[in-house]
């Protein structure tokens, strides 16, 4: 993902698809026109670099010259064209191919048409490295098209977004970055309270590695079944497994506005592991968001919760000591690994329920 100005972008098109288009565009175009010297005519700004790659394939003789127009501002077009007209090449009696980058209204290179047929062409085509069929509505034929693409924003191959965005070699399409936290505390920290009430508040999901591994264990999924093999020998689940696991909740929602990740990673090694998967997704770890509370207050808070619970391990003072103790030693890098990145963030996690929803909303708000 890329960020040009205010707007996210992600990969759409890459370099091969890019030059298998261009290949397209040239065999049509040799096919009709080899022998005829053609001129092309490409519209700037958008056109230099498949003017430039197209005509390099270009079978035979022929003459190039640019025309200057516009009709975007930011990322919609303004209705309005503005032509700049002049050229040192005569059009009269030759035959001419308008190069287009991108068409997708059809507004400029209708009015443009319309111009150069003043000037008595023997023929006038129309070529586009890309067509949007979804928008394009006017009765001009476009008669050469590289590849037709969906209606949406792109840039990269010369298309800019305001200015910016033109040199890059691949074809980017607009998105929304997501938010994707890693909720981070000690036991007794109130992570999963808090983890419901942002998912509701910011419209992300919520994945605790232990209600997924309760889900797979308990519907006998191939994952579920082979975690659960370590599991009953008393070794740890490889993070391999983990990280499945993880994958298959995230493509359960693929359009959700971000995730928050609750109980994994725990080490370097998970974490840049959730860096690979998300990276897959075109996506990145937004930040780490921890809840730092008072040792004192976490033990008080689990034994208070080790009253209703039902959980071992949240009435006895030393166990639970012991599981502080264990959370710092084995946490303390994974804290280091998203400080280098500036990706960490502590919260205070005392005082109510509401004011520390209030803390870590003010961090998300940054993300």
């Amino acid at each position: 993902m890329i960020k040009l100005h205010d707007l996210y972008f992600k990969p759409f098109l890459s370099v091969k698809e890019i030059e298998n288009a261009v290949e397209n565009l040239a065999y049509q175009i040799n096919r009709d026109l080899k022998g005829k010297k053609p001129v092309f005519l490409g519209i700037l700004n958008g056109s230099y670099i498949v003017l430039a790659d197209l005509t390099r394939k270009f079978q035979g003789d022929c003459e190039i010259g640019f025309l200057r127009t516009s009709s975007y501002a930011g990322t919609s077009s303004t209705g309005e064209i503005r032509l700049d007209m002049e050229l040192d090449i005569d059009l009269s009696d030759r035959v001419v191919v308008i190069v287009e980058d991108i068409v997708d209204s059809g507004l400029t290179v209708d009015a443009l048409s319309r111009k150069l047929k003043s000037q008595n062409p023997s023929a006038l085509h129309i070529a586009t490295l890309f067509l949007k069929p979804e928008v394009y509505n006017r009765d001009l034929k476009i008669d050469y098209v590289g590849q037709n693409i969906e209606n949406k924003f792109v840039v990269g191959y010369g298309m800019d977004y305001n200015n910016l965005g033109r040199n890059l070699p691949e074809l980017y399409v607009q998105t929304k970055p997501m938010k994707n936290i890693v909720l981070f505390g000690p036991p007794g920290a109130g992570k999963g309270t808090q983890a419901e009430r942002l998912k509701e508040k910011y419209g992300l999901i919520h994945i605790s590695t232990g209600d997924v591994f309760r889900y797979n264990i308990k519907n006998a999924t191939e994952l579920g079944t082979l975690a659960k093999s370590f599991m009953d020998k008393g070794n740890l689940v490889p993070d391999e497994v983990t990280i499945k696991m993880l994958n298959a909740e995230v493509e359960k929602h693929p359009e959700a506005a971000g995730f928050i990740f609750d109980g994994f990673p725990r080490t370097d090694a998970q974490a840049k592991s959730l860096d690979e998967l998300l990276e897959s997704k075109d996506t990145q770890v937004s930040g780490m968001v921890a809840l730092e509370v008072d040792d004192e207050v976490l033990v008080q808070r689990l034994l208070e919760r080790g009253k209703s619970s039902g959980r071992v391990d949240d009435a006895n003072e030393q166990v639970i000591r012991d599981r502080i103790k264990v959370y710092y030693q084995q946490t303390a890098p994974l804290k280091n690994y998203y400080q280098k990145q500036n990706k960490y963030y502590g919260v205070d996690g005392e005082g109510s329920i509401d004011k520390i929803t209030d803390r870590l909303s003010a961090e998300f708000d940054k993300l």
